[in-house]
């Protein structure tokens, strides 16, 4: 019980586990991104696996909104982890364990492997993308022009900025002028329910062909009809292109939702990279080795919207030594 030792005696996940009638055998701490969120696998005393987590003060809203987006999803038959015990004013909660691996943990199965996994995305994607706004309107701020090109100004300013990678005064200027007018046209767009994080790292394979659990749903909010769809394409484990295709043909029916799709993953591309690039300056640079290829896409997304003509030449020379590494 090590793993624990940091806790104050009055906040004792051991306390509450046993309040609840769980006894613990064995706790290990898991490793997360940046997030101060604390997660624990925990072998309980029937030999079950099961995660703790751990909410400090300042997050224990994320606690009371994981509740109301876990009844959300199992209710439109989106497999997220069951809810074993909660108190989200200790913060603390404990949940049911899916596994230890998420698609991108297995990033080296091969596409074979993985395939069957982003095709069931799909559905899955479109199950969320089903639940009424009224559902989840007062739980999260909506990716609405403001939030969408706030997640610009960061990568701007800690990562393309820094790295003179905006170009001269002119290039900068429409640079950002595309990115801005980009996230306008997405706040235009029909507004759907998003997951906001529907990418690989938050998708666990589950037994039975096929099957996934999906994770890290607290965040559930309004946004851009294609927003997941391109989260889940270009975010972290890029499929190959004939599957890209393939997905895409399924969910996308004529050339105005091809654009709004690009425009979504441009955006995705682009915030990701300062996300990425956060992480690292809080201490956990591994994804740094990931902001090369979502570079790429970022450009090859930015080929095909209009508010991107003309730009994407001078980009390619400017940040070719990015993309080298």
């Amino acid at each position: 019980m090590d793993s624990f030792a940091a806790f104050p005696e009055s906040a004792s996940p051991t306390a509450w586990l046993a309040s609840m009638g769980y006894e613990v055998l064995e706790a290990t701490s898991l490793a997360g991104d940046v997030s101060p969120r604390r997660y624990f696998r925990l072998v309980l005393g029937d030999g079950r696996s099961a995660i703790l987590a751990y909410y400090p003060a300042e997050l224990r809203d994320a606690c009371d909104r994981f509740v109301v987006t876990t009844k959300l999803l199992h209710d439109t038959r989106v497999r997220v982890p069951a809810i074993l015990g909660a108190s989200c004013k200790e913060g603390f909660m404990l949940l049911e364990d899916l596994g230890k691996s998420t698609l991108y943990d297995r990033r080296d199965d091969g596409w074979a492997s993985l395939s069957p996994y982003f095709e069931e995305s799909i559905a899955v994607w479109q199950r969320i993308r089903s639940l009424p706004l009224e559902s989840i309107r007062d739980l999260n701020p909506a990716l609405d022009r403001d939030l969408l090109l706030a997640e610009l100004q960061q990568t701007w300013e800690i990562y393309l900025t820094p790295r003179q990678l905006t170009g001269d005064s002119s290039l900068s200027r429409a640079l950002w002028q595309a990115l801005a007018e980009v996230c306008e046209q997405l706040s235009k767009e029909p507004q759907v329910v998003c997951h906001r994080d529907f990418m690989a790292r938050n998708l666990v394979p589950l037994a039975g062909a096929g099957r996934l659990g999906v994770l890290d749903h607290q965040d559930l909010r309004q946004g851009p009809s294609f927003y997941d769809l391109a989260s889940l394409l270009n975010d972290s484990l890029f499929p190959p292109p004939e599957l890209e295709s393939a997905l895409l043909a399924r969910c996308i029916s004529n050339d105005s939702e091809m654009l709004s799709y690009h425009r979504a993953a441009l955006q995705r591309t682009v915030k990701v990279v300062g996300t990425f690039e956060a992480f690292a300056k809080r201490g956990n640079p591994r994804r740094l080795r990931l902001i090369p290829p979502t570079l790429s896409k970022a450009l090859y997304h930015l080929e095909r919207v209009p508010e991107g003509q003309g730009l994407a030449p001078s980009l390619h020379e400017l940040w070719r030594p990015v993309l080298a590494t």
